[in-house]
């Protein structure tokens, strides 16, 4: 019995986990090779819903086959006679179809034959390395080497210069194809090094140019270590978490968003620390050449030229389209360059694209040797001082068109853009200027303009004030930065308030289309004397929605109070609502599967900017598909902010006894209690996802002989797994895995419980990569109960209703 046990000891570690495969010891189908701290496993796998099957390297601790690398990505195999070896020339290869003799993919590396002393490794790093076993433990390859869609700590973006190789990532084809996407994240060195995402040939987003970042992104997170190498051999960027125990990764998605992930173990998800391009000043060139792009702009139009320039199609820029950017204006200069010509400072700035750019380095060049450099050449357009990582100063000197400017509110650097002499004096005193100046003649010009400006501001002050006291209700206007329309002026726009002009009728009152006179179309929301809100629901949508930026959210140009009429301006939305379109049997069959799952998206993302991006912590409480507004690209924008409301960082939820909003999107903890927090709109995105891919509404019944409403009869038919019976039928074509994940995502929305529901940023995760969803638990508002008292109250003792009296649904405890 003893030698029996004795045997059996020794025979242990031959059944535990492997990290090392030889020549003699392949890898197969069910086989893997396991780390040594269990970090990460590779081995063969395929999708759910495919049978191809592919050799990647996977976290081991996280509950989801979160892939980081394939081998063989856009060469699958289609059986299960895969297997991973090393071959008599010394190179790993996956053989496929019963193993014959055609490499599926291999390592390619020149080498005479295969040693017993060759091997192949996974470390705990993730990756993959063949290594020859001699004194200096030489490595022939390696995985990361050849990245997927994946960056992990350790792996390098850049260039080797010895051999040419270029570290970069691109996205996936689909959920369940890891084959090469459109989407790709590469190191561009015309000029000074840049990173661009791009798609296709296509330039998405673009970081600041080598060596140093100035605005918030991925290369700049609190949370990790960064190191750039810049030499003979390579340049390269590589991160390391400052925490060795967190798990953390750098992707490029399918729907063509970078991000930078960080592992959650507590909610068991991945929480996306940082992505790009979300708003629309992130977009490259989105203002076109020669202009700036200001996210926090209060004239609620991100484009502005820079001084000297004027817009290169004035009709567009009108229009609030500033990609045709802006050309050099043609002025008359009593001299010529260099003489006649100096700098203006634009501050805190993403440096332009530096593809026509130069740049030195010394131990210390001032801005004076910079400045000096450029204006002593005519074909130099802008300079900027900078500071490397390694704490040296240098010069970036641009030549030509300057693209992809954006200004920001607390970061960025201060570019020095050269102007004719005549604009030196028009600007000098506003206080974002850099003057050169040349003699006493620039001083005594300078001083006049200076007290022509003091008597200016003191002018508009007057009238600014003269202005203010002509209403009786100025502290309701919300902010003062806000342009202020005339009556009249509203008046000549929408012909009168005509009927034919009238969009729609809402809780806040009617809502009309109008055209200023330079051919802007805009929307007037006015305010209904009958209407449930008032003043301080207009207050405070100006007072929120004017500090909000977001490509997701509707543009709030101005507002007008005069007399009894209350009113507020907005960009105008060809294609009005999602419910316009959703429900209507007509118009919903122009809306594809690609078309909803970009709204649903868009949605997402939108709240998770008022809940979490945006200045200020953001509940909107009245989320619904009416209050979704499609622009003429079908982007969705979230509109209607008058019941919306502020909490602090640190506060979870809020309670109110004034229950307002729609039932039937409301979530159970706010009809019932009045308790409202993030989890509220989380309950009501839900609603708008499901009746996106439905074409139903909440409040109806879907079930015959029962009161079950839509979020019940979704429910009921993803327990039996029949979920795709619930899609909308004028739907021709669709992923059906995508539509799934998103019926699922809805259901988790929904959820009774508020602990249960998942946060907007884990929504918009869950939707824009391939992580494995939780299983939803039994929602809330499965019965709708059918009454002739449906239409109006449905919290008896409190008095509320719905602001537009739509979709109402009583309320039942469970």
């Amino acid at each position: 019995m003893f030698l029996n046990t004795l045997l059996l000891l020794f025979m242990l570690p031959v059944c535990t986990s492997r990290d090392t495969m030889t020549p003699s010891s392949p890898i197969k189908v069910g086989d893997s090779l396991l780390s040594t701290k269990n970090n990460f496993e590779l081995g063969f796998f395929n999708s759910d819903n495919s049978s191809k099957r592919y050799l990647g390297i996977w976290y081991s601790k996280t509950p989801e086959k979160a892939v980081v690398w394939v081998a063989n990505r856009d060469n699958p195999i289609n059986d299960t006679s895969a297997v991973l070896t090393i071959n008599r020339y010394g190179n790993l290869v996956v053989y496929g179809h019963n193993n014959s003799d055609i490499a599926i993919w291999t390592t390619n590396i020149v080498s005479l034959q295969a040693t017993p002393s060759m091997s192949a490794q996974l470390l705990d790093t993730g990756n993959l390395i063949l290594v020859e076993e001699n004194d200096n433990r030489t490595t022939l390859w390696q995985s990361f080497d050849y990245p997927t869609d994946t960056i992990l700590p350790g792996m390098k973006l850049g260039l080797n210069r010895r051999t040419g190789l270029q570290w970069f990532i691109t996205s996936w084809k689909s959920q369940d194809d890891p084959g090469t996407g459109d989407y790709s994240y590469k190191i561009d060195l015309d000029g000074s090094p840049q990173f661009f995402l791009s798609e296709n040939s296509t330039k998405l987003w673009r970081t600041s140019p080598w060596p140093y970042r100035t605005e918030p992104s991925a290369l700049s997170a609190d949370d990790n270590t960064y190191t750039y190498v810049d030499n003979q051999d390579e340049i390269s960027f590589t991160f390391f978490p400052k925490d060795p125990s967190a798990i953390i990764r750098l992707v490029v998605n399918r729907t063509g968003l970078l991000q930078l992930l960080k592992w959650n173990q507590e909610n068991l998800g991945w929480d996306e620390i940082w992505a790009s391009p979300i708003y629309r000043c992130d977009a490259y060139g989105e203002c076109g050449v020669n202009s700036k792009c200001n996210p926090d702009n209060l004239n609620r139009f991100e484009c502005e030229c820079l001084v000297g320039f004027e817009p290169k199609s004035p009709t567009n820029w009108n229009g609030r389209n500033g990609s045709d950017g802006c050309l050099r204006k043609h002025v008359r200069s009593s001299t010529s360059c260099p003489n006649g010509e100096g700098f203006l400072t634009v501050t805190r700035v993403k440096a332009p694209d530096t593809s026509k750019a130069a740049l030195w380095w010394e131990k210390s060049v001032s801005g004076r040797e910079c400045e000096e450099a450029c204006l002593r050449n005519c074909s130099c357009t802008a300079f900027m001082n900078i500071e490397n990582t390694g704490g040296e100063i240098g010069c970036f000197a641009w030549y030509g068109e300057l693209t992809d400017i954006v200004e920001y509110t607390d970061s960025g650097r201060d570019l020095h853009i050269r102007v004719d002499s005549i604009y030196l004096t028009k600007n000098s005193s506003k206080g974002n200027g850099f003057l050169r100046k040349r003699g006493m003649r620039a001083v005594l010009i300078s001083s006049i303009a200076f007290f022509l400006l003091l008597s200016l501001s003191f002018a508009y002050w007057w009238l600014k004030k003269k202005h203010n006291n002509k209403y009786e209700h100025a502290e309701s206007r919300g902010d003062p930065d806000l342009p202020f329309f005339s009556l009249s002026t509203i008046m000549a726009a929408t012909d009168d308030f005509s009927p034919a002009n009238k969009l729609g009728q809402g809780g806040f009152g009617s809502v009309h289309k109008g055209q200023f006179s330079n051919g802007q179309k805009i929307a007037v929301k006015r305010l209904s004397t009958s209407s449930g809100q008032g003043l301080e629901e207009l207050k405070n949508e100006v007072m929120l929605i004017a500090n909000l930026q977001h490509r997701n959210l509707v543009k709030l140009l101005g507002w007008c109070i005069e007399g009894e009429e209350k009113m507020l301006i907005y960009e105008y939305m060809p294609n009005k609502s999602l419910d316009s379109f959703i429900f209507d049997q007509t118009r919903r069959s122009c809306l594809d599967w690609r078309t909803r799952f970009n709204i649903i998206i868009g949605v997402a993302r939108g709240v998770l900017y008022l809940h979490q991006d945006s200045r200020l912590r953001i509940i909107h409480r009245d989320l619904k598909a009416s209050n979704v507004l499609l622009d003429a690209e079908m982007n969705p924008k979230i509109s209607d902010f008058g019941m919306a409301r502020t909490i602090n960082e640190d506060q979870i939820q809020d309670k109110t006894r004034r229950i307002v909003g729609t039932y039937g999107y409301m979530s159970p903890e706010y009809a019932i209690f009045g308790k409202f927090s993030m989890k509220s709109d989380v309950f009501s995105f839900g609603v708008i996802l499901l009746e996106t891919i439905t074409g139903m509404k909440n409040h109806e019944v879907y079930q015959e002989g029962t009161s079950i409403n839509l979020i019940g009869h979704v429910w009921n038919l993803w327990k039996e797994k029949r979920a795709l019976e619930t899609v909308d039928s004028l739907l021709e074509s669709y992923v059906h895995d995508e539509v799934l994940r998103c019926i699922q995502i809805g259901l988790l929305c929904v959820q009774e419980e508020v602990k249960d529901r998942p946060t907007m940023s884990a929504v918009v995760l869950m939707l824009s990569s391939e992580i494995a969803l939780p299983s939803p638990k039994q929602p809330a508002y499965m019965f709708r109960i059918s009454s002739s008292t449906d239409t109006d109250l449905a919290l008896e003792g409190q008095g509320s209703y719905s602001i537009n009296q739509m979709t109402i649904t009583r309320v039942i405890a469970r």
